[in-house]
C-alpha cells in the first residue's frame, strides 16, 4: 500500500505564465470574416469580381481611357475606310487595329471601337445599377410587409407579385419607348431615355426578389429574436429593419449580383432594337445593331460588343455564384 502524494499549496495555485506561455492567442472570426474567407477560396469567383472591379472602374475613368489609349468616340475617321466596301483599310480582317485604334474602328463611319466600349460600359452598368437598386429596395420592402404580417396583406402583395411576374415587360418598354419621345418629367433626349429604361426595369423587375424575401422573412418571423422584441413592446417598423432586414442581408446582396447581368442583357436588348440609348451615344446593343447589317463585310465590328457583353455578365454570374456559396454553403 503506497503512501498519498503530498501536494503543497504552492503547487495548488494556477500558474497561467508557465501553461500558457507556449500556447498561441486564437480569435474568433465574425460571419462576415468566415464568408470572406471561403469567397477567397473560389478562385473562379474572385476572378469574375476582379473582371467586375475593373469593368466599373473602366466606366468610371472612360473619359481618361479615350484619351490616353484611343480617340473622341463621336470622332469619324473616314480618310481610313474602304471607300467601295466601306471598311477599313487596314489592320488583320480589315478590322482597323493599329497602335492608335487598339481595338479596330468602325465601317463606313471610322469611329474608335475602343472610346465606343468604354464609354458603353458607362450606360450599359448605370442603367444595370439603378435598375438593381429600385427592383431591390421595392421588393425588400413588400417582401419583408407580406412575409411579417401575413393576412390580406400578404394575399394582396402576392397576387400583385404575380401580375408583375406576368408582364411582357420588352413588349411594354418597346411601347413606352415609342411612345415617350422628346421632353416628360423635366427631362429630354438621352437622359429621358435612360430614366425610362432604369424605370421600366427596374420597376417591373421587383416581384422576383420579393418572392425570395417574402419566403425568408416567413422563416425568420418565427425566430425567437423576434418574439424576444415583441414580448419587449417593439412596433412592426422596428421589427422590420432593424431585426429582420440585417438576417436578409445575404440573400439580397446574393440575387442583386445575379440580377445586374439580367438587366444589362435586358438594356442590350431594348438599345439593339432601337428603343433604348440613341446615337451618337454609344451602347453595346445600339453597337450590335449597326453591326448585323454589315457583318459580312467586316465581322470585327460585331464580336468587339458581343465579347464585352458576354465577359461583362460571364463575371457578374461567376462572382454571384461564389457569394452564394460563400454567405450560404448549406444551399449548395
Amino acid at each position: 500500500m503506497t503512501a498519498p502524494i503530498e501536494v503543497t499549496g504552492s503547487e495548488l495555485e494556477a500558474r497561467p505564465d508557465a501553461v500558457l506561455g507556449g500556447a498561441r492567442k486564437i480569435e474568433g472570426r465574425s460571419l462576415g470574416q468566415i464568408a470572406l474567407m471561403r469567397l477567397r477560396r473560389d478562385k473562379l469567383a474572385m476572378g469574375g469580381g476582379i473582371v467586375v472591379l475593373l469593368l466599373i472602374l473602366v466606366a468610371i475613368f472612360a473619359p481618361f481611357l479615350s484619351d490616353w489609349f484611343g480617340h473622341p468616340p463621336s470622332e469619324f475617321h473616314q480618310d481610313l475606310i474602304d471607300p467601295n466596301l466601306q471598311r477599313p483599310l487596314h489592320g488583320p480582317w480589315h478590322s482597323g487595329i493599329s497602335g492608335k485604334f487598339p481595338l479596330g474602328i468602325e465601317p463606313t463611319n471610322g469611329r474608335d471601337i475602343f472610346s465606343r466600349i468604354v464609354y458603353g460600359a458607362r450606360i450599359s452598368l448605370l442603367i444595370a445599377f439603378l435598375a438593381t437598386l429600385l427592383s431591390v429596395v421595392i421588393g425588400t420592402v413588400l417582401g419583408m410587409i407580406a412575409g411579417y404580417f401575413g393576412g390580406w396583406v400578404d394575399t394582396l402583395i402576392a397576387r400583385a407579385m404575380d401580375v408583375f411576374l406576368a408582364f411582357p415587360i420588352l413588349l411594354f418598354a418597346i411601347a413606352l419607348g415609342g411612345v415617350v419621345q422628346g421632353k416628360a418629367f423635366g427631362l429630354s433626349g438621352n437622359g429621358l431615355r435612360i430614366a425610362l429604361l432604369i424605370f421600366i426595369i427596374g420597376f417591373f423587375n421587383w416581384a422576383y426578389i420579393g418572392r425570395i424575401i417574402r419566403g425568408q422573412t416567413l422563416t425568420l418571423r418565427e425566430r425567437e429574436f423576434v418574439d424576444a422584441a415583441r414580448a419587449m413592446g417593439a412596433r412592426a417598423p422596428y421589427i422590420l429593419f432593424r431585426e429582420l432586414l440585417p438576417n436578409l442581408v445575404a440573400p439580397i446582396l446574393v440575387y442583386s449580383t445575379l440580377l445586374i447581368p439580367t438587366n444589362i442583357l435586358f438594356e442590350a436588348a431594348l438599345s439593339y432594337l432601337g428603343v433604348g440609348v440613341s446615337e451618337p451615344t454609344p451602347t453595346w446593343g445600339g453597337m450590335l445593331s449597326q453591326a448585323v447589317p454589315i457583318y459580312s463585310v467586316d465581322p470585327w465590328f460585331m464580336v468587339v460588343p458581343g465579347l464585352a457583353i458576354f465577359v461583362t455578365v460571364l463575371a457578374f454570374n461567376l462572382f454571384g455564384d461564389g457569394l452564394r456559396d460563400a454567405l450560404a454553403p448549406r444551399a449548395r
